[in-house]
């Protein structure tokens, strides 16, 4: 049951790449829905688990974003996706990789929230995606303009639980089979009550090798969510890459940090009147901080 308190955040992001100024109020738009949408899932006491899917499912069905209906196409020419979802109560984690010919792949890593697994790649999530019904991709599918980005979504609800969830069609002109940091816990995301919740964007390789989301978690408690996002970003000077992050600590405060040229981002939370969007972190440095 929802506090007392009613506190409640929702933060969505679109990728970190660089965007063209004249596409940037369009991005930071989708963004905006997708954040109206999974905040209006909190803001009736609903679960965070349920407003990560709910958000994400709306960005999967705008061509600008590369997941779902506007996912990039792998060197054959094949559209290959990535997507995860983490309940921070429970730590259950739902993951599908190089997922073909569906609509949601964010709904079909939730529904592997209940099943022994934590990630079935390929055919095997193919198979499990026929068997629970989830909706046939559009043929007729417009790709993205390419990029590294990813879409993702941390909340933390009126109970005060927090989840993550990511969807990514991945790299343009990846190789058949790859899979990036999306789907593996604690390099694209990761979610735990007892600290927070974090979704990153960018070069998978990259945010793989250095373990970005649970290097952010582990970090939460003592320097913030802001500081936690700007560490992370941080650690890709070892390793190089492009990347932005967005990072929710227990008590629904939240911070975002990218070495990308734009980040498209949104916020949604209990005391805004309505969702707040843009396509750099300095669009909403007032919000958090």
């Amino acid at each position: 049951m929802p506090t007392d308190d009613g506190i409640w955040t929702l933060v969505v992001h679109g990728g970190a790449r660089s965007i063209p100024e004249q596409d940037r109020a369009r991005f930071a738009a989708g963004c905006a829905e997708a954040a109206r949408v999974g905040g209006d899932v909190l803001a009736r006491g609903g679960r965070a688990i349920d407003a990560v899917e709910t958000a994400l499912r709306v960005l999967e069905d705008l061509p600008d974003f590369n997941a779902g209906t506007g996912s990039v196409r792998n060197v054959a020419g094949i559209v290959e996706m990535d997507a995860a979802v983490m309940d921070g109560e429970t730590l259950a984690i739902g993951g599908v990789g190089a997922i073909r010919d569906v609509r949601h792949p964010v709904s079909v890593a939730r529904a592997m929230l209940d099943e022994t697994p934590i990630l079935l790649v390929g055919d095997g999530a193919g198979q499990f995606a026929e068997h629970i019904g989830a909706e046939p991709a559009d043929a007729g599918s417009i790709p993205a303009s390419g990029g590294c980005d990813t879409v993702g979504c941390i909340a933390r609800d009126q109970a005060g639980h927090v989840a993550a969830a990511g969807s990514t069609g991945g790299l343009d002109g990846k190789m058949v089979g790859r899979v990036g940091d999306t789907p593996l816990p604690g390099c694209g995301l990761y979610a735990d009550d007892r600290a927070g919740a974090a979704a990153l964007s960018g070069e998978g390789e990259s945010i793989a090798r250095g373990m970005l989301a649970a290097h952010i978690l582990f970090a939460l408690s003592d320097r913030g969510a802001l500081a936690a996002a700007q560490m992370a970003i941080a650690r890709l000077e070892r390793t190089g890459g492009e990347a932005g992050a967005i990072v929710l600590d227990s008590d629904g405060g939240f911070g975002i940090a990218h070495n990308s040229e734009q980040f498209s981002i949104a916020v949604a939370a209990h005391w805004l009147d309505g969702p707040r969007a843009g396509t750099h972190a300095d669009d909403l440095r007032e919000w958090f901080t």
